[in-house]
């Protein structure tokens, strides 16, 4: 009988054991799971900060350019900085052709913090190019995009490139059907 005893206890014991040994390491995972937890939701404030911290710098970016285009429009000596153009212009051609970049870059400002998708990116834009001197400007400035290969921007030229292409193709006055919007990519 003893021997049953002691078998028992022994038996007990090792259950006690084994239910101790579970139970450290059910706490061992809770705590580390509250740990990562806690260091999950400080990465996602992080990234919201980031992006956050993003578009306040892409929007003073916007600012400081309209600025700087908003002076070259009204001072002739400064618009002569920015004749970047592939053909010669007059001064007053190059006075809009700024004003049409302040308006493209003001829509792609738009897209870049979020408040246009794509779909409305291109929809936006494809009213603005029904302006014949937004036309002459983008053309005139199609050299300078040749170099932003591999970007979002560069993508987007490309899909205005393929809209204008659309619109010259057309057999329709309305204008506001040509070309199917992208999708957000």
């Amino acid at each position: 009988m003893a021997t049953r005893n002691s078998g028992i206890r022994g038996l007990r014991s090792a259950v006690a054991a084994c239910l101790g040994m579970a139970a450290g390491t059910f706490a061992a995972m809770a705590a580390q799971r509250h740990t990562l937890d806690a260091i999950n939701a400080r990465l996602e404030h992080l990234e919201k900060r980031a992006l956050t911290q993003q578009q306040a710098n892409l929007a003073m970016q916007q600012r400081q350019h309209w600025e700087l285009l908003s002076k070259a429009m009204d001072n002739p000596e400064l618009t002569e900085v920015l004749d970047i153009f592939a053909v010669p212009v007059t001064v007053q051609k190059r006075r809009q052709y700024l004003f049409a970049n302040a308006l493209y870059t003001n829509l792609l400002c738009y897209h870049r913090v979020g408040n246009l998708t794509r779909d409305e990116f291109f929809k936006h834009a494809r009213g603005m190019f029904q302006n014949p001197i937004v036309r002459e400007y983008w053309y005139a400035t199609r050299h300078l995009r040749a170099s932003l290969k591999g970007t979002e921007e560069a993508e987007l030229g490309q899909m205005i490139d393929d809209l204008l292409l659309q619109l010259d193709e057309a057999d329709t006055d309305e204008w506001w059907v040509i070309g199917d919007p992208p999708g957000d990519a």
